[in-house]
């Protein structure tokens, strides 16, 4: 097939250079378990099962989740009379009757034991009797140990004190007091599957709290530093966070509330995750598999601030766009709202004042104090606020005037705060239409009412295909922003042809980037074994991280993106009928074309200049695309044809089973260096970017 293309030098409009960028949800374990660099479940012994569905909840205490005695004489038991801090109250017991009884954590499927890593070792432990000993950490597997070390311990109690009188006078408190150590993997080859052991030298009771192992090499000591090193490889424009549904909870008492995930670690109140209980579009039972799963907060608001940070480069800079809960819980499955006449109300008003305070505010106020006590005395200069996730009016939430009152509020004390607005859960619908309604009225009297509306879709390939000109029609007066999107085929795996119907419905954004300012791809991370939802950008276990197709789409537009559109004249749309999606974008003084083919077969796209000639230049060519034809295997066993989410039920697979059908497909995304003589070959079912000059 032969196809041509002219090559405009007029460009239409300007574009945002920073469009794509990060959508961040603590789903599929993207935190605990993820992204923070924690090894061990359920360190603070608070761990929740969580069990339901769609509004109807139970939760269970079961603080023991993960721990276990490792010998005979071990005794495990929950205590919450003088904790460590309130707001977490449970702690762990440890009786020992023999010396070197040890108790253990399972860390999630078992600990990656790296050959040569160094991993910090720290806990809280407060004596009840342990008149003599130390701490002893291990790591073993199998009953074999293959490494371990001594921390020494100070008991507060003297070892025989003559009388009562005696003793009071030479006691210390028996307080809580923080225990560091280090763990060498001095071992031939890496060992998965390990455990973490920890045992009292000697008979004793001591508590212990916040118990934790996190490999030296984790990015500020927090982040695992290869999931890092694969955001920080897409070069983003932004990270909005912390999400997404668990921003609402699945009711308003569990809800993500910023001030509970800053301060000390210790400090910060544990939650539950919304996610623990019905799977996006995977498993679904009254109890799923990962029931447990909870919200640590080590990666709380501080961190999301300090990660944009260190995605940041020169070129670019990664802007925070944190998402606040408005008064509602999660409307798939809750009917809870908080009235907006209230008093509780308005400290949801005064968390979003607080929040920018916290990122943005002088040492010398309250919480701006707070985040330089906490290491960062700079402000982050956020700018962007999103003001709650994917609400809709119903009966039951007045979406239009909360919006109101937190915009009111904002831009009374902090008018430059740029405030984004939400169109619901999906597109195409009347629910859209009057959300987009209200916001252009509003804005049409106050141009700063909303800087761009959040819209979310995830939808079938064709689609996207079909929609490429989504935004052709859209108003200019108020901006774009798809913070959710993704391609959803019949299996809901992450393939290529997923990947180019994305990349096709970025060309159009790109080509309408005078409306649409922010894209992000969702979710975008999996735990192999562990999923809530997919498909997802990045798939990973314990070891190894695997890069998708989705993943290579985003990377090749952000590395690639420009700052004015070229005029394309409607051609666009000539080539659309011959499933060929393209723009054309100005990158500093070089042309950029990115195009996907959607055919089956390599198709010759001749190029022109606007004089008729044909164009010769050196370009750098990225290609992407499948390795093997595809063919997925559908899952039809166990799965409602007529229902939302196509959710397998936990008696017909296991997770494990269900990741494997939905894997990512193979692909290969390479760059090499062409010279163009008036023409260039797209391979067949790919997506080809072009650097001239």
């Amino acid at each position: 097939m032969n196809k041509s293309l002219k090559i405009s030098q007029k460009t239409s409009h300007a574009i945002n250079p920073d469009m794509i960028g990060l959508f961040f949800e603590d789903i599929n374990f993207a935190a605990d378990g993820g992204l923070y660099a924690e090894l061990l479940e359920n360190c603070s012994f608070e761990a929740v099962k969580s069990c339901g569905v769609t509004r109807e909840y139970q939760l269970e205490g079961d603080y023991l989740y993960a721990w276990g005695a490792a010998t005979e004489g071990a005794k495990l038991e929950i205590n919450e009379n003088m904790p460590l801090n309130e707001k977490n109250p449970h702690y762990l017991r440890f009786t020992a009757a023999n010396a070197g009884d040890a108790f253990f954590n399972k860390a999630y499927d078992g600990i990656y034991f790296r050959k040569g890593m160094n991993y910090k070792i720290s806990f809280y432990a407060r004596e009840v009797h342990y008149l003599k000993g130390e701490f002893e950490i291990a790591i073993t597997k199998d009953g074999s140990e293959y490494a371990s070390g001594r921390v020494a311990f100070t008991p507060a109690q003297p070892e025989e004190p003559d009388d009562y009188n005696k003793m009071i006078g030479n006691c210390e408190a028996k307080v809580w007091k923080k225990y560091e150590a280090v763990i060498s993997a001095d071992i031939a080859e890496d060992i998965e599957g390990c455990r973490f052991e920890l045992r009292l030298t000697e008979p004793g009771v001591v508590e212990f709290k916040l118990i934790s192992m996190i490999p030296e090499d984790a990015v500020a000591g927090i982040f695992r530093k290869d999931l890092f090193e694969a955001l920080a490889a897409l070069k983003p424009g932004f990270l909005r966070f912390p999400g997404g549904c668990i921003v609402e909870g699945t009711s308003i008492m569990r809800r993500y509330r910023w001030k509970d995930t800053v301060g000390e670690l210790k400090d910060r109140k544990i939650n539950t995750n919304l996610w623990a209980t019905q799977g996006g579009n995977t498993l679904t039972a009254w109890e799923m598999p990962d029931s447990h799963y909870m919200q640590s907060y080590g990666i709380g608001f501080y961190e999301y601030f300090l990660l944009c940070e260190l995605l940041s480069t020169k070129q670019r800079r990664c802007l925070p766009l944190p998402v606040l809960n408005i008064g509602v819980a999660c409307q798939f499955r809750s009917y809870e709202v908080v009235a907006i006449d209230s008093e509780e109300f308005d400290e949801y008003v005064q968390d979003a004042l607080d929040l920018i305070e916290f990122a943005n505010g002088p040492v010398d106020s309250k919480y701006g104090a707070l985040r330089a006590k906490m290491g960062h005395p700079e402000s982050f200069n956020m700018t962007l606020l999103a003001i709650g996730n994917e609400q809709w009016n119903s009966r039951h939430v007045d979406l239009d005037e909360r919006y109101r009152r937190f915009e009111k509020a904002i831009h009374a004390k902090y008018p430059k705060i740029k405030c984004l607005g939400t169109a619901g859960p999906f597109v195409n619908n009347d629910l859209h239409a009057d959300a987009w309604k209200y916001y252009r009225s509003e804005c049409a009297k106050n141009p700063d009412f909303a800087f761009a509306v959040d819209e979310h879709y995830y939808v079938a390939p064709q689609w996207l295909f079909d929609n490429v000109n989504f935004y052709d029609e859209y108003p200019r007066d108020v901006a774009v922003f798809a913070g959710e999107y993704a391609a959803h085929n019949a299996n809901l795996d992450n393939s290529v042809e997923a990947a180019l119907a994305e990349a096709a419905m970025i060309t159009g954004m790109e080509r309408n980037g005078d409306v649409v300012k922010y894209a992000s791809y969702a979710p975008l991370f999996n735990r192999i074994g562990h999923s809530h939802w997919t498909p997802d950008m990045i798939w990973f276990d314990e070891k190894k991280v695997v890069l998708t197709p989705s993943y290579y789409a985003q990377k090749i537009f952000s590395e690639n993106a420009g700052s004015e559109a070229f005029e394309l004249n409607g051609q666009e749309k000539e080539l659309a009928a011959s499933k060929i999606y393209l723009s054309a974008v100005k990158k500093d003084d070089k042309v950029v074309l990115k195009i996907v083919n959607d055919n089956e077969e390599e198709v010759k796209l001749e190029l022109t200049n606007e004089d008729g000639s044909v164009v010769k230049a050196g370009a750098d060519m990225t290609v992407l695309k499948g390795v093997n034809p595809y063919k997925p295997t559908v899952e039809t066993e166990g799965i409602d044809p007529d229902g939302p989410c196509k959710a397998v039920r936990g008696e017909v697979m296991t997770n494990a089973r269900l990741c494997e059908l939905r894997k990512p497909e193979e692909c290969t995304c390479k760059t090499t260096r062409v010279e163009l003589d008036g023409s260039v070959l797209l391979p067949a079912m790919s997506v080809s970017v072009l650097v001239i000059g």
